[in-house]
């Protein structure tokens, strides 16, 4: 009888997810951008064959609660603990937040260029230069 390969035994189940991403290449952060170009691609589509189309049709309203739906949940599974489904609820954030970002004509280098503007600088700095809200 062969041995346990223990060398995967803290290692994460395989799921489709990540089978289907090691089809594509190892997971990176370039996932966002082709994410963002096939959301670009559906609006006007079809909304009967595509959720994104069939979102981007129903307006930013229903965009915008979706995501907050998704973020509620995201923030409810990290205060339980549940890090698989935190995994899984931050992925359904991310894609709903594209959702929108499409349907207000934000594009994903935009977002990445405030990124990278902030980068190297405090949080604590970087909020300090915001202008104040006089009714914060």
């Amino acid at each position: 009888m062969a041995k346990p390969d223990k060398s995967r035994k803290n290692a994460p189940a395989k799921t489709a997810a990540t089978v289907k991403l090691e089809a594509v290449g190892p997971a990176s952060p370039e996932v966002l951008d082709r994410l963002f170009a096939v959301v670009e691609s559906r609006r006007g589509t079809d909304p009967s064959i595509s959720h994104s189309a069939r979102l981007l049709a129903r307006g930013r309203r229903k965009i915008a609660q979706k995501f907050g739906e998704e973020a509620v949940e995201c923030l409810i599974e990290a205060v339980a603990g549940n890090r698989d489904e935190l995994v899984s609820e931050s992925a359904d954030v991310l894609y709903h937040l594209i959702v929108m970002w499409v349907d207000a004509g934000v594009t994903s280098a935009d977002v990445w260029a405030e990124l990278q503007r902030r980068e190297g600088t405090s949080g604590v700095a970087e909020k300090a230069s915001r202008p104040r809200d006089p009714l914060a």
